[in-house]
C-alpha cells in the first residue's frame, strides 16, 4: 500500500489502483508508520508529500512491490496462454515503418496480449519508466538489461545525385570537412563519425552543418532536396537507394555495424508474454527486408562475393 501511495501521489489513486477503498489504504499506511516509528508522509487536505524518511524507503518499497508482481505475472502467465499488457519502446522511423506493421499479425496469433507502444527516438530508461522491452538498433554497450540480438544493422553516409552533382563526390572520410553534414542531436556525446578500410586504415570525422536533428524525418527532407550529406542507418537508406533519390557514398569505408535489439530489464521470470513477443520479432525481423543485398544486391567494398 505505501509503494502505491508513494507511486501515485494520493491515497484515492492508490486504492483505485489496487481494488480497494481508500480507507483500507489510509489504515495500511498507519500501522506501517505505527510499526515502524517513523512518518511515512506529511498530510495536509490538500496535498500529500513523502517525508524524507518516507523517501529513504520508497525506492525499496517499490521494488519489493514490483518483484512480488512479477512472480504472481510469472506464476500465472507460465501456466496459461500468454496474455497481459507489454509496455514497448521502439525508434521513432524504425517503429513505423518496421514495427506496426508487424502488430496486426501478432495480435491475431496472441488475442490476449496487448500492446502500449511508445516511438521514440531518444532512449528509454526501461526500469526507472517502467517499460518491460524495448527494440534498440545501437552498437550495444555493457549493461544490466538482457539483449538478444535479431538482425545486423548497417550504417551509410549518403547524398543526393543533385548534391553530388554540385558539390563532388568525396573520396576520403577527411573530404567530408569540405560539405555539409547533417547530424543527430540525441547522442549522449558529440557525432564523431568513425571509418574503417579494408586497408587498415581508420579515421574519425567530426561532422558540420545546417542542421542538427533528434530524428531520420528531421534530416531526411534536407539531404534529400540535395544540400546535404548523412549518415542513415540501413532500414532507411536502402529504400532511397532502389529508388535512386539518394546514393550511397564512401563505399571503401565502413562505420561501426550496429544491430537490431529486443531487450528486457531482466532475463528472470520473464512472463510469457515478452517471450512470445520475442519470439515473433526474431521470427519476422531476422531475415532483415531491408538489407541492401535483399534490395538490391549491393555490398559494400570488401564484402563482394567471389
Amino acid at each position: 500500500m505505501f509503494a502505491k501511495v508513494a507511486e501515485e501521489g494520493s491515497f484515492a489513486a492508490a486504492a483505485a489502483a489496487t481494488g480497494v477503498s481508500v480507507a483500507t489504504v489510509s489504515r495500511a499506511v498507519t500501522r506501517l508508520e505505527e510499526r515502524l516509528g517513523g512518518r511515512l508522509f506529511n498530510r495536509t487536505s490538500r496535498r500529500l508529500a513523502l517525508t524524507d524518511y518516507g523517501h529513504t524507503l520508497a525506492e525499496r518499497a517499490a521494488k519489493l512491490y514490483a518483484d512480488a508482481e512479477g512472480a504472481e505475472d510469472f506464476a500465472r502467465e507460465t501456466s496459461s496462454r500468454p496474455r497481459g499488457l507489454v509496455k514497448l519502446a521502439a525508434p521513432l522511423s524504425f517503429g513505423a515503418r518496421w514495427v506496426a506493421p508487424l502488430l496486426p499479425e501478432f495480435f491475431q496469433t496472441y488475442p490476449e496480449i496487448s500492446v502500449d507502444l511508445h516511438l521514440t527516438d531518444a532512449q528509454a530508461d526501461l526500469i526507472g519508466d517502467g517499460f518491460d522491452a524495448a527494440l534498440r538498433i545501437a552498437i550495444l554497450e555493457d549493461s544490466s538489461l538482457v539483449a538478444r540480438l535479431i538482425a545486423p544493422v548497417r550504417r551509410f553516409v549518403v547524398a543526393s545525385p543533385a548534391y553530388l552533382s554540385r558539390n563532388g563526390r568525396p573520396q576520403h572520410p577527411q573530404e567530408l570537412g569540405a560539405h555539409q553534414c547533417l547530424t543527430y542531436a540525441n547522442r549522449s556525446q558529440r557525432d564523431v563519425w568513425r571509418f574503417s578500410h579494408n586497408s587498415g586504415e581508420e579515421c574519425a570525422v567530426t561532422p558540420t552543418g545546417a542542421l542538427r536533428g533528434t530524428s531520420v524525418e528531421a534530416l531526411l527532407p534536407t539531404v534529400l532536396a540535395g544540400l546535404a550529406i548523412t549518415e542513415l542507418p540501413e532500414f532507411v537508406a536502402t529504400r532511397h537507394f532502389s529508388d535512386k533519390q539518394l546514393e550511397p557514398i564512401l563505399t571503401d569505408w565502413r562505420l561501426p555495424e550496429g544491430g537490431l535489439y529486443f531487450v528486457t530489464p531482466s532475463a528472470r521470470t520473464r512472463p510469457a508474454k515478452i517471450s512470445a513477443l520475442a519470439d515473433f520479432f526474431v521470427s519476422r525481423l531476422t531475415a532483415a527486408e531491408w538489407s541492401a543485398e535483399a534490395l538490391m544486391g549491393w555490398k559494400p567494398h570488401g564484402h563482394r562475393s567471389g
